[in-house]
């Protein structure tokens, strides 16, 4: 359960709208393990339309580029989309295009993709359930819905903790779920799962508060958090110094599911 219902789309576009090119050019979303694997595991068709929720930077969409036969790149924030489509550009992409959409009400038509994705961003979204449910109902009768996001424990003290240290470093935070209720969203939702599998992914310390200009207070309030052992934060995060250079690792989850044909 969040933190409350808090609707963080306005924060969300002033925040990723100042950052969108940091967010293009992030280490941390231009590769990944679990990007990888989604695409092997959707295993997408050239006859395909796909559509990628939230795109942030457009890496996950640009992969998909050469695998489908039409790429719909949608975001809630403007300047991402402006930023997202030069990268495009750069990199030759042809059969992609960029559309402002929210992820609680997408301004597609029903069963319109193959193949719905969306990578590192629904902790951002006010209403998780609702973004699964408007997947399911845009991605035709056999397509699939793939999602990938961080995690957090079952321990409720954890999970609450998880979601404090990263709302104070990014207020559009609203909250990160278990891998227990990814799973319940998409079968209510309609959408059978038929993979999931958690990855852990090892983040830079400094690198990730450069990306979102955190000032030097909630720095060092982010750092006592990180020590502290109290609530679980430390074992969830599992900090570390090496050579000098601090790093933490966030649990992510890869799930993906099938719709139903129509009965």
């Amino acid at each position: 359960m969040s933190l409350g219902g808090d609707d963080t789309r306005d924060e969300v576009k002033r925040r990723f709208g100042a950052a969108a090119e940091r967010y293009v050019r992030s280490a941390d979303h231009v590769q990944g393990k679990s990007r990888d694997r989604l695409l092997e595991i959707v295993a997408p068709r050239p006859e395909w339309r796909a559509l990628d929720i939230a795109t942030g930077g457009g890496h996950t969409a640009l992969a998909l580029v050469p695998r489908v036969r039409e790429v719909v790149a949608s975001d809630i924030t403007r300047e991402m989309l402006e930023a997202a489509a030069r990268f495009f550009e750069e990199r030759g992409a042809r059969n992609i295009r960029v559309a402002e959409a929210d992820a609680g009400a997408l301004p597609f038509e029903d069963a319109s993709f193959d193949l719905v994705t969306c990578r590192i961003a629904p902790h951002h979204f006010p209403d998780c359930a609702r973004f699964v449910r408007e997947s399911a109902r845009v991605v035709r009768p056999g397509g699939v819905v793939a999602v990938i996001d961080n995690v957090v424990p079952d321990d409720p003290a954890a999970a609450a903790a998880v979601n404090a240290f990263e709302k104070l470093r990014d207020p559009s935070h609203h909250w990160a779920y278990t891998v227990r209720e990814w799973i319940a969203f998409f079968e209510d939702a309609g959408l059978t799962v038929g993979h999931a599998e958690s990855f852990r992914k090892e983040i830079e310390f400094d690198g990730w508060l450069e990306r979102m200009s955190v000032d030097a207070a909630t720095r060092e309030r982010l750092l006592a958090m990180l020590g502290d052992a109290g609530g679980g934060l430390a074992e969830a995060l599992r900090p570390t110094r090496r050579d000098g250079v601090l790093r933490f690792s966030l649990a992510e989850l890869l799930v993906a599911g099938t719709r139903g044909s129509p009965s």
